[in-house]
């Protein structure tokens, strides 16, 4: 991929997504809104999230644990924490980088 190439905005993908379905850019967004919210409300909830084709949200908990200040090398205690992680559907990944 090339440096200079950036990523998509979001009036960009509603504009493609507007497009391709026939709806108005309006539309478009309430429904990406409507997706957001019900992602982390169920990730919260439930601790996953799904979205066929593309991957899932998990919730994950890491241990405590000791790690390494980078520029004394002195010990820390780093707390045990829950985090969001985002994994990738195998089709997805599939269909980006095709298996050789």
């Amino acid at each position: 991929m090339a440096k200079d190439v950036k990523p998509m905005t979001k009036a960009q993908i509603l504009g493609e997504l507007a497009d391709k379905l026939e709806m108005t850019k309006k539309d478009v967004n309430g429904f990406i809104e409507a997706l957001t919210e019900l992602a982390c409300k169920e990730t919260k909830k439930k601790g996953s999230f799904t979205l066929p084709g593309i991957g899932k949200l998990v919730l994950q908990k890491r241990k405590a644990r000791i790690g390494r200040n980078p520029q004394t090398g002195e010990e820390i205690k780093i707390k045990a924490k829950t985090v969001v992680k985002f994994r990738v559907a195998k089709a997805c990944k599939d269909t980006i980088i095709p298996a050789k």
